[in-house]
């Protein structure tokens, strides 16, 4: 997997880009609770280059009803993480860094490694604010996605990522992976409704690329 990491600027937890680890299901970050969710949106590369686009302008996001705004660019060194195998293994060749920015069609800047936006949830409770930190970038041919961490705000600490895949068999899957646990004593103390939102938060995400979705 081609990974272009960030990390002069802090999240709020330590397992920066855990998202990626094959084992996260079974042994997540220490503390953390991980999750792991995938919805077919369609077939073919038109649906794939459409998904990934709408995915890479912060679709997910806007169609889960979350506002994204103060999107900036990171500031420090970036550097491609490393790349593995099946089976997890380092690969003996890693690729080099592209590091161009890349734009929609429209002039729109994709999600970029590093960047910074606060994302913001006004329906439900509890509602909230939050800085979040993207923390790396997957750019290949028929896999395209992004992870963001939480830097300060959100009821819910840790790291999701957004990953949308073409298949060999012509299938275009969209997979959620993520890891949280409680952020502050309130959270702790509302945990269950935390929870529940979180749970609301997710369904709302993996429609939001869909054909019969909000996208």
């Amino acid at each position: 997997m081609r990974r272009q990491s960030f990390t002069e600027q802090s999240v709020d937890y330590g397992a920066i880009g855990a998202t990626t680890d094959p084992d996260l299901m079974r042994y997540p970050p220490e503390g953390f609770k991980p999750a792991e969710h995938r919805i077919k949106l369609g077939s073919g590369r038109e649906r794939f280059d459409r998904s990934a686009e709408a995915l890479m302008t912060w679709g997910v996001q806007r169609g889960a009803h979350l506002q994204v705004d103060e999107v900036q660019e990171g500031t420090g060194e970036q550097y491609l993480g490393i790349l593995f195998d099946e089976e997890g293994t380092p690969l003996e060749q890693q690729p080099a860094d592209r590091g161009e920015q890349r734009f929609a069609p429209d002039g729109t800047p994709f999600v970029a490694s590093g960047m910074t936006a606060t994302i913001t949830r006004r329906r439900g409770l509890p509602r909230f604010r939050a800085e979040m930190l993207v923390v790396y970038v997957v750019d290949e041919p028929d896999r395209v996605g992004f992870a963001y961490g939480t830097v300060s705000g959100a009821p819910m600490s840790g790291e999701e990522s957004f990953v949308i895949e073409h298949r060999e068999d012509d299938t275009v899957w969209l997979t959620i992976r993520a890891f949280h646990r409680p952020a502050g004593r309130w959270a702790q103390v509302f945990a269950p409704f935390v929870r529940r939102q979180r749970k609301q938060i997710v369904r709302e995400e993996l429609v939001a690329l869909h054909p019969a979705g909000a996208v």
